[in-house]
């Protein structure tokens, strides 16, 4: 087994804590073949019975990434709506998406009758295909991290609409957007606790014995 350092897990640590959920991005493209890796690497995450039920779709059309951000618009309009007073107010002010400036677009699905790995570890708890695809993408994001990449995850968005909108086939389950391309700015603070709409609570809050 590869043994891993001090100096290591500190800066793994570092990692965890600078890797943000980016709205704000440069225009600029990416370099050539950088989605592709950040991919790779996604697929390297553990999977339900080795099912690998990730399906990746790179969205470069024009038209479609524009009905994508008019459903987001749509979406973020009725969001706002179930807000009143300070907090709509507050609402209203947040950046919650990348859409119009992110070079990449990136949808991901799980496919959840996939017969790869043959439904072990899935007869109990079938979640846990979509938990598969979850981890895949949290390795996304460390790996964009590392190469200076920023990526934020768009869930304003309607389920439906995103199979019609990308004509995927039918039983995928939509797990989410994401743009990607180079942050505007890097902090280790998430956007939303800088903007006093909440604030990160401590692991000890979140944790029982039994």
């Amino acid at each position: 087994m590869t043994a891993f350092d001090d100096r290591f897990r500190r800066h793994l640590r570092e990692l965890f804590i600078w890797r943000r959920d980016v709205r704000r991005f440069r225009t600029d493209p990416l370099p050539e073949g950088a989605l592709e890796r950040l991919i790779d690497v996604a697929c390297l995450s553990p999977s339900v019975g080795l099912s690998q039920p990730w399906r990746f779709v790179i969205v470069e059309d024009t038209a479609r990434r524009s009905a994508v951000i008019e459903d987001f618009k749509a979406c973020n309009a009725d969001a706002l709506s179930s807000y009143s007073g300070d907090r709509a107010v507050r609402y209203a002010s947040l950046k919650l998406s990348g859409l119009m400036e992110a070079p990449v677009h990136l949808a991901v699905f799980a496919d959840k009758t996939s017969e790869i790995g043959h439904g072990l570890g899935r007869a109990t708890m079938p979640e846990t295909t979509e938990y598969s695809v979850v981890a895949a993408i949290t390795a996304m994001w460390l790996a964009a991290r590392t190469d200076g990449i920023g990526l934020g995850w768009v869930s304003i968005l309607t389920p439906a609409r995103m199979h019609d909108i990308l004509d995927v086939p039918a039983p995928w389950k939509f797990i989410g957007y994401f743009c990607l391309g180079y942050p505007l700015e890097d902090c280790d603070r998430p956007e939303l606790e800088r903007a006093d709409w909440e604030h990160r609570r401590a692991a000890a809050e979140f944790t029982i014995r039994r």
